[in-house]
């Protein structure tokens, strides 16, 4: 007994680790995924370090705070309040995920409060990958650029035992009034680090009992493939794929069921279906549907081209694939080629078409892409062509943002280059969420631009669902001898979705200022031109 006591004793008095997800800054078309499932990184990370070195305790204790979905204290705005966490248990070290740059305002406004508090501050994701230098600037002591399962714990130790950081690849820091960042073994000087985990099966199942003051977990975040090969013009995601072995995603998945219970997954991956991982992949499935047959739903993301690979297909929706979350970005082919998507709006609806036999499909849109050739269209034009695509493909669900310039991304160099990104006075970091314009179109007025794709959101996502609901209730034993469960099913699940979308939208601020908003942007834009 003496000896738990002491234990207990010591392990409390480890230095405290809190990592943190900045809450996003409206409630939006991210919100509700994000209340009902944690970030998988973050867990990652903190699995890592509450797990070295393996002995009875680590040296550090690790805990996460979630902002988008946390039970905890409040301050008076309604958001976390982290002077209370302070005071109930000081963390000697905070770290800030910084992967979606519409949460970095948020990240910045707590890195300041943390670094008033002499805490040691540490920022991962791509914004502050790309941007190391403004992260720096707000308080942070360390950038990691890439994964950071491995290096986390490198950090740390240097920090604990008051050592140089030098000697640490694909970091960066201040050093001597300098931002200084470490090459990783064979790089070139004129390239950012990017640091990658060797032996993707090494990595620890992640401990989703880190999270701290977290509500309910309804969608369970796994991830099989990091980087992606293709090189679309507004992703961050590249690199050579690389994957852990199927057997290792399975026991995974058995895991999450048998200690959490979990039953609804979504793979994070912004594309499931590798090429060169194929028979892997069909491994996996099959694996999945012997063991749990049709027990398990999955969430997944893949390309459209996908439809063409009918035994995958099959073995998707066996293995329990419900949801498929599909990047069509846009209806007009010009744009297909700026985004060197590599096929045609013809293909896409005969994809659609196929994949909607075996799932409910999710198409992603991106309205007004800045094509490097000038479009012939007006915005009416693009909006009827839009409601063209979705009146054809009969598509599930649809999320039709703006183009975001993502820092670090080809389009944001090519809009930078050009003179055409709105400065951070006018639209802050926590308007790139899709919701707002960011940049200055070459076909079409601001206001055209900020209110094409709030025009097609609630063209679809219409109120006429509240009556179409019942009305499809009604004629369910019609419809059911007619087309049969599944038809009747997923028609009148999409209205239910249709309106709930409605009623988000009424809730998404982007959405209810845009005229307030563009009026903010035009006046800057007459202030430039000196009208």
């Amino acid at each position: 007994m003496d000896k738990v006591r002491q234990t207990k004793t010591l392990a409390d008095r480890r230095p405290l680790v809190r990592l943190i997800v900045g809450s996003y800054p409206d409630a939006g078309i991210f919100t509700k995924v994000a209340k009902n499932m944690p970030p998988l990184g973050l867990v990652n990370v903190a699995t890592s370090i509450s797990e070295y070195p393996k002995k009875e305790y680590s040296d550090f204790r690790v805990e996460i705070i979630d902002e988008n979905n946390y039970c905890g204290p409040r301050d008076e705005n309604g958001l976390p309040d982290h002077k209370m966490l302070q005071l109930e248990n000081p963390a000697q070290v905070v770290g800030f995920y910084t992967g979606l740059t519409s949460t970095v305002d948020r990240a910045y406004e707590l890195s300041r409060f943390y670094s008033s508090r002499g805490a040691f501050l540490i920022a991962g994701g791509w914004h502050a990958h790309y941007l190391p230098e403004e992260a720096l600037a707000n308080g942070f002591d360390i950038v990691v650029h890439g994964d950071g399962e491995i290096v986390i714990n490198q950090i740390l130790a240097a920090w604990k035992n008051n050592k140089p950081f030098s000697s640490i690849p694909g970091i960066s820091f201040r050093e001597s009034g300098r931002v200084k960042t470490n090459l990783i073994k064979g790089q070139k000087p004129t390239e950012l680090p990017f640091l990658k985990v060797p032996d993707l099966n090494a990595i620890s199942y992640p401990n989703f009992n880190l999270l701290k003051y977290a509500g309910e977990i309804k969608l369970y975040p796994i991830s099989w493939i990091r980087g992606c090969r293709w090189k679309c013009e507004f992703c961050l995601v590249k690199g050579k794929p690389r994957w852990p072995r199927a057997m290792y995603i399975f026991g995974l998945i058995k895991h999450l069921v048998k200690t959490r219970g979990a039953r609804a997954f979504f793979l994070v991956d912004d594309r499931l279906e590798e090429e060169l991982a194929r028979e892997e992949l069909l491994f996996l499935l099959k694996l999945i549907g012997d063991e749990f047959g049709d027990n398990l739903a999955f969430t997944i993301q893949i390309r459209a081209k996908t439809a063409e690979d009918t035994v995958l297909l099959k073995a998707m929706k066996r293995a329990g694939v419900v949801n498929v979350c599909v990047g069509l970005e846009s209806p007009i082919d010009e744009d297909l080629k700026a985004m060197h998507k590599g096929f045609t709006v013809k293909q896409m609806i005969e994809w659609v078409k196929i994949l909607r036999r075996y799932f409910w499909v999710h198409g992603m849109f991106i309205f007004g892409y800045p094509s490097e050739e000038k479009s012939a269209l007006t915005a009416k034009e693009m909006i009827e062509r839009y409601k063209d695509f979705i009146r054809k493909t009969k598509i599930s669900s649809i999320q039709i943002l703006h183009p975001v310039p993502i820092p670090g991304s080809d389009l944001w160099k090519r809009l930078s280059l050009d003179g055409r990104i709105f400065p951070l006075n006018v639209v802050p970091w926590s308007r790139y969420d899709g919701g707002s314009a960011c940049f200055i179109p070459d076909n079409m007025s601001l206001a055209d631009f900020q209110e094409g794709p709030f025009k097609l959101m609630k063209w679809f996502y219409s109120g006429a669902s509240f009556w179409t609901i019942p009305l499809r209730t009604i004629s369910f034993p019609f419809e059911y001898l007619v087309t049969g469960w599944e038809r009747w099913h997923h028609a009148w699940a999409r209205e239910i979705v249709k309106y709930g979308g409605h009623l988000l939208m009424q809730k998404w601020r982007a959405y209810r200022e845009s005229e307030l908003f563009t009026k903010k942007l035009e006046e800057h834009m007459n202030m430039k031109s000196g009208k």
